[in-house]
Formats: structure tokens, sequence, C-alpha cells
């Protein structure tokens, strides 16, 4: 009896003892489109305001799905397959998040639309506060070689220097993207024009204090808020005043060879597209699929007879006069793109608008 019962056992133990055959991996989502935010303001487990809300609620975004790698929990669409990350601010933080996403085994990107609605202060020769600007160009405004202002040269309006050269803007400009740095990211512009046709003519919120604010200004920066085709300077910095912005001008025109704008000031973007840009590298995401829209919540530029410092305290203490304007027009002139793109996904998938 001692006998059979230790076969039995030890039968029992070579049945315990063999491999479990691996399940297979579960296959990844195919997702569509990727609404890329970049900060929420989130209090006792409140969603007050921010770049996703709108996207979240009214999309709507139904599902929440962990994200160890990134900011903040990533937020999903079953029935249209769109996702949406939060980044966190800056553009360090940006190129890591957008990064940890595209190498997510769980989503397959490789021909999703990527969509990057964030707020940025405007540039009032370019257009009003609560406008929005689908961008042609990506212009990073850090990377450079930099001597004190109160240090240079006298005829010197900044002291930012390219790399490779020794002086302001000197040209021949170096390449826009070399081993040194990615300084300017060209976008899809044929599928900028069509996001731009779809959404030019869509009625943007407008408010009390954006009327009595855009007073003070005079052309484009005076206008009722409206849709264009204009393009952002990244720099991890706030500026304000009219040093800096002509900085801002002259800076994105250097870069892109003349053929960009400057019409947004922002703090993710070159970081955003560098991660992207990186991905691509990989096979991950197609570049030709990326769109950057920005919505002006505040000007970068003091009205006449306002000193940056005073522009400065001001919006200390109440915040962008244009915030709550410029999130939800994101999401009015950003949401019938990416509709489009995902309703009609039979062609889309294959097809880039435009093309």
């Amino acid at each position: 009896m001692t006998r059979h019962r230790a076969i039995l056992a030890a039968i029992l133990a070579l049945g315990l003892a063999r491999p479990v055959l691996a399940q297979p991996a579960a296959k990844p989502i195919e997702v569509r489109a990727v609404i890329c935010t970049t900060w929420e303001y989130e209090k006792d487990g409140k969603d007050l305001f921010g770049e996703l809300k709108a996207w979240k609620e009214r999309w709507p975004l139904t599902e929440t799905l962990p994200f160890p790698g990134g900011n903040h929990a990533l937020h999903y669409d079953p029935k249209t397959h769109v996702l949406a990350v939060v980044t966190g601010m800056g553009s360090s933080r940006g190129a890591a998040s957008v990064t940890a996403l595209g190498h997510d085994p769980r989503f397959d990107l490789s021909r999703a639309y990527w969509l990057v609605p964030g707020t940025a202060g405007v540039d009032p020769k370019m257009a009003s506060s609560g406008s929005v600007a689908w961008a042609r160009w990506i212009v990073d405004g850090d990377y450079a070689t930099e001597i004190d202002i109160r240090d240079v040269p006298a005829g010197w309006t900044t002291g930012m220097i390219p790399f490779g050269r020794t002086e302001p803007f000197q040209l021949p400009a170096p390449p826009a993207q070399s081993a040194m740095a990615n300084m300017a990211y060209p976008l899809n512009v044929k599928l900028v024009d069509w996001a731009y046709g779809l959404s030019k003519d869509v009625k943007l919120a407008d408010g009390p204090e954006l009327v009595e604010r855009r007073k003070l200004y005079s052309g484009e920066g005076a206008r009722e808020p409206f849709v264009l085709r204009g393009d952002t300077l990244t720099s991890v910095r706030f500026t304000y005043g009219g040093r800096r912005t002509d900085f801002a001008r002259r800076w994105v025109d250097y870069w892109t060879g003349g053929k960009g704008v400057y019409t947004m000031g922002d703090m993710e973007d070159s970081g955003i597209l560098q991660g992207l840009t990186q991905l691509a590298g990989a096979g991950k995401i197609d570049l030709n699929r990326v769109m950057v829209l920005r919505a002006g919540d505040g000007y970068t530029l003091p009205p006449p007879g306002v000193t940056p410092l005073q522009q400065l305290n001001a919006g200390a203490k109440s915040g962008p006069p244009g915030m709550h304007e410029a999130l939800e027009n994101l999401y009015r002139a950003g949401s019938p793109v990416m509709r489009y793109l995902v309703d009609n996904w039979a062609t889309t998938r294959d097809k880039v608008p435009g093309q």
C-alpha cells in the first residue's frame, strides 16, 4: 500500500513539474488616433479643467487605462479606437511620455493619427487670444549657445546663437536636423491644409474678457477668435515682451529657411516631435500622420502702455485671460478632424487625407 502511494505521489509530482504552456500574447489594439494633451488640472480626484477634459467627457473616452511609464493614466474609446495621453508640461516630459507610449506593447500605433491639441501664447501680429492654429513647422527655441544679453556686443538683439555660428541669425543657417540637435520639424503640409480646410469655418467660443482684452490690440490681434495656419516655437520658459516675441519671429524664420511663421509659443511640441521622430525611425508610428493644433490663451506681447512685468503680474493673479475659450476651441476645431479620420477608417487607415 505504501509502495502504491509512493508511485502515485511520484506520478503526480511529475505531472505538476511539467512546464506550463505559454499563453499566446494578446493582439495589440490597433489605435486609429491619439489625442496627445500636455496638462490637466485635477484636485481631490476631480478633473477641473485642462486640455484633456473636453475630449474625455464629450468624445467620450470611456475607459481609463494604467500607464506606469507616463505621467497620467491613459483614456480610451473602444468604439472609435481613440486613445488619449497627458504627457506633462515641458519638452522633456513630452518626449519621454510619447516614447513610453510608442513602445507600449498593448497598442499598435503604426497607422494612428496624432493630434497635439494644446494651449499656447499667441503673437498678436498673427492672431487673437482664443484663436487656434494648425502648425506646419515646430521649431525648438532652447537649443543654442547663449551669451547673457548684458554682455553681448552693441547692436545685438539677443544672446542666442545657433550652434556652429558666432553671432545671432548668422547665415547660412546650420542644417535644421543634425547630430547636434533637431531644431525644426516640418509636418505633413498636405495633411495640415486638409485639416485646416475641414475646420476653418467652425464657430469658435468667445467671451467678454476676450472682447475687452483685444480692444487693446490692432490688426489680427483684435479679431474675434478664428482658425488659421501658423507655426510654433517651443521653449521650456514662459516668455513675455516685444524683444522675446521678435526673437521668436526671427528664430522660426531662420530655422525654417523663411517657410515658417511664428504664431504660437508653447513648452512641449519640439519634445513631442523628437520622441515621435525616433518612434518613426523604429517603425512604431508614421510622422506623416502627426498634427499640432495650438490655441492662444493669452498674448505673448503686452498691449501698448503695458510692460512685460505688468503683463506677468496680471497673469499671475487671474491666469491667462483666454484659457477657457482656448480649451473649448481646441475641441471645436480638432474634433471634426478626428471624427472624419476614425469614422472613415476604411479609407484613412491606408491613405492619409490630402495626399
